[in-house]
């Protein structure tokens, strides 16, 4: 990725021909160019190839966009540095839309859907996100093969695998905390069990890094480095004001969602460990929107997002800390995965609903089953070639060992599927011939 290049300094540009570049504002279309580069928040790396009004230089233009965004910039000081971020009008929808909007929309498609159906969402959501979140930081394995491993909880053959494993466990474990504050401690046991076997040096985990020979750079092009990060020892302090940054929210408001941004910049930025850093900084986001009410992140993979637009992902962080540290852009572009992701979810929860009258069409059909069982039968007839062990079951429906077993059995007996013994596991597959309603 070809690392942007740094905006000209405005004072520079406004001490040669100020008077110029204010005249600029007279032209109609100057104005209307102006408004709608800050409504996408163009960075200089890209307006410089723009066509522009009048064949105007991109120089001039963008010292207008800057003078504009200074007006509304809002700012976040830590530990000495000051970031400036913009909250656009786009913005504000975004965040009226997770505050409101969606939470009650979703709410009540999700009552629809039974308490299990939910659990099971969450369960595919966790991992859906440890995939995404995994493969972003280059676990080499398909989406296909990972949720099978996690389905059937298989034994990871490899460190891709343990990286995926290594990241539903901690996400499951972060659902759990969400009612604990964020302490330096607890990040370090995150990076902990984000990286569990996974590290050449295992003594990294756990543990904040002893050097600075790390930097962000491209894996293909050594030489390139994309971001520096400050100097080890000062990371114990960073991260300790980090941690206070936040639980702080008796000062200067800062939308949670917002802040939850923020925080997995920081750590990025800050980049505290050998290993593990960008898992733990989205580890981090997740856990702190849930811990302040944000219920909807249980049921949505943002990384599964960021995946797909991976090089924006990394532009973003650039954009950021080559103007001046503008966190807009890393915030314009998170929020706009989580739009998507959102999107994602009303489109689950359609399908579910229709799921849900076909299981009920499907109880109606057969006597002697519930909702649960209906729609594991339902599974089976979608794949009826596929085997289905107890575990994947577990897995997949979020329930115990014996509850599992005994739906498979029970609809064993029922004569809708048949059981096979491979080795000393038991298999469970559709019944050869079986339609939704013919008769045991």
């Amino acid at each position: 990725m070809k690392i942007p290049e740094k905006p000209p300094k405005i004072d520079k540009i406004l001490s040669q021909k100020s008077g110029k570049i204010f005249a600029l504002l007279e032209d109609k279309d100057v104005r209307e160019s102006i408004i709608e580069y800050n409504k996408r928040y163009v960075h200089w790396d890209e307006l410089k190839y723009k066509k522009l009004p009048g064949n105007l230089k991109p120089e001039p233009v963008w010292v207008l966009l800057k003078i504009f965004r200074q007006q509304q910039y809002r700012f976040l000081k830590f530990h000495g540095w000051t970031f400036s971020y913009v909250l656009l009008d786009e913005t504000l929808r975004k965040l009226h839309l997770l505050d409101k909007g969606a939470a009650g929309h979703l709410e009540t498609g999700l009552e629809a859907v039974n308490t299990e159906g939910r659990d099971r969402y969450i369960i595919s959501s966790l991992m859906e996100e440890a995939i995404a979140s995994s493969q972003l930081e280059g676990a080499a394995t398909t989406r296909k093969i990972a949720k099978e491993m996690l389905r059937l909880r298989k034994k990871p053959g490899n460190y891709s695998e343990q990286m995926i494993l290594n990241g539903y466990t901690t996400l499951e474990k972060i659902v759990k905390m969400k009612n604990k504050e964020i302490t330096p401690e607890n990040i370090l046991q995150i990076q902990k069990e984000i990286t569990k076997d996974t590290l050449k040096d295992k003594e990294d985990a756990g543990r904040f890094r002893d050097n600075n020979d790390i930097v962000v750079g491209d894996p293909l092009e050594v030489e390139k480095v994309y971001h520096r990060p400050p100097d080890y020892k000062q990371v114990p302090e960073l991260m300790d004001e980090l941690c206070k940054f936040a639980s702080n929210d008796d000062h200067t408001f800062i939308h949670p969602v917002v802040k939850g941004i923020m925080l997995h910049f920081l750590i990025g930025y800050i980049h505290p460990f050998n290993d593990g850093n960008g898992r733990t900084a989205r580890s981090i986001f997740y856990w702190y929107l849930l811990s302040r009410g944000y219920w909807l992140f249980e049921f949505m993979s943002v990384s599964r997002i960021l995946l797909k637009s991976k090089r924006k992902y990394g532009l973003a962080y650039l954009y950021t800390e080559t103007d001046e540290n503008d966190l807009t852009y890393f915030i314009n572009y998170n929020l706009s995965s989580i739009e998507e992701a959102l999107n994602d979810m009303e489109e689950y929860i359609a399908r579910k609903q229709k799921e849900q009258i076909e299981a009920m069409e499907l109880l109606q059909g057969i006597k002697n089953i519930n909702l649960r069982q209906a729609e594991i039968l339902k599974d089976f007839m979608k794949h009826p070639g596929k085997p289905y062990s107890i575990g994947e079951i577990m897995t997949t429906y979020g329930v115990a060992y014996d509850t599992a077993r005994n739906d498979l059995l029970h609809l064993t007996r029922l004569g809708r599927l048949k059981k096979t013994k491979v080795k000393k596991k038991y298999l469970f597959q559709m019944t050869h011939g079986r339609t939704m309603f013919s008769p045991a």
